[in-house]
């Protein structure tokens, strides 16, 4: 039976089940505490693959072990482009959160954010920027990668100091593959319309970022999200797939797959495939959130989604999905996830995918 929002009775009953042995006050066991960056000591249930006493060091946006060199660096933002013609994606599935929000027209686009791109390959098509897409990067305090942009977009770098490469009003534009920061790329140019072609890749970003660029976070930055292997939320409601509306052009399906404790990814009616691959996309934790999305009644169909007023959304990882709360205090700060009832929401160790929809729109799951 597919289900649009929860009863009133159950969001009560999820409260009741956190107060009482959720994941709000009841005593932790030791193998599922979740971790929270910068807190001592770490701990987080390791991998089969890991020594029982693994310490660290820990991917900040997944909760993953990740090599020293890259812990405490600023995550890298790129613009991936979504429209039918431009797919296959490329590289999103090394990402460690993809956001993905509307553009014009009910199209959309996505934010990939990756803590390292040490051993990434092609990352594209990289695409132009919208302001609200600076909001998300900056959350992050990441560097930010896109191809054009709107002139709001424009003006918000320059005006909030945006660290921003840009492949159109910029020198990071190659003849040809790994000449500098982004290319054309030969395959797509043959079937593409030319701002479908535009890619990098995790060693163009490595070389070819400006030296004037902060690599690392300051000192007293810390991504304050918690971590648990498995990630099920308590008390969840069963949600095997769960599709999220974003306008009449987009919806993404994501099903669960009890193999791989990952929700597999579809969109318009087929698999979401990175190129690199040829395989589908999967995630550990899928979130949306609905947001203020307003026209803002220029020529170009161009829409304002609103980031920082919070609001409401669901969570689903493990197969179960709970109504969730979410806030952005201003658009340098981090989102702030919680349950229902206020309790810090923790997520699965793993990657994540944020859908960010209208305020009108509500999901389904089955």
């Amino acid at each position: 039976m597919r289900k649009r929002i929860l009863p009133l009775g159950l969001m009560l009953l999820l409260a009741l089940t956190a107060c009482s042995g959720g994941q709000g006050e009841s005593t932790p066991d030791p193998s599922t505490t979740p971790w929270v960056p910068g807190d001592q000591p770490a701990i987080v249930q390791p991998s089969d693959s890991q020594e029982a006493d693994y310490e660290g060091p820990w991917n900040p946006l997944t909760g993953m072990p990740i090599s020293e060199e890259w812990e405490h660096r600023r995550p890298v933002a790129v613009m991936l482009n979504n429209l039918k013609a431009a797919l296959p994606q490329q590289g999103q599935s090394k990402a460690d959160i993809i956001y993905e929000c509307l553009a014009e027209g009910g199209i959309t686009r996505m934010l990939g954010v990756y803590q390292s791109v040490e051993d990434v390959g092609i990352i594209g098509s990289v695409r132009s920027s919208r302001t609200y897409y600076l909001e998300l990067a900056l959350g992050h305090d990441a560097i930010y990668l896109h191809a054009g942009g709107s002139e709001d977009a424009y003006a918000k770098i320059k005006s909030w100091k945006v660290d921003a490469l840009d492949c159109v009003r910029g020198s990071y534009e190659g003849r040809k593959a790994g000449s500098n920061l982004f290319w054309r790329d030969a395959e797509r140019k043959k079937n593409m319309s030319s701002e479908h072609t535009v890619v990098t890749n995790g060693e163009a970003i490595q070389t070819y970022l400006p030296d004037s660029l902060r690599r690392d976070h300051q000192e007293d930055y810390t991504y304050r999200q918690s971590f648990v292997k498995g990630g099920a939320p308590a008390g969840g409601e069963a949600a095997s797939v769960v599709s999220v509306p974003f306008s009449s052009y987009k919806t993404g399906v994501f099903t669960y797959e009890e193999a791989s404790a990952k929700y597999l990814v579809q969109e318009y009616g087929k698999d979401y495939i990175d190129g690199n691959t040829g395989e589908q996309i999967g995630v550990t934790n899928v979130i949306v959130l609905r947001a203020a999305c307003r026209p803002t009644n220029d020529s170009y169909g161009h829409i304002t989604v609103d980031l920082t007023s919070g609001g409401d959304g669901w969570f689903a990882c493990g197969g179960k999905l709970v109504p969730i709360r979410w806030s952005k205090a201003d658009r340098d700060s981090q989102f702030v996830y919680t349950t229902s009832d206020g309790q810090p929401l923790v997520l699965g160790q793993g990657n994540l995918y944020v859908n960010i929809i209208p305020t009108e729109n509500e999901i389904s799951w089955e």
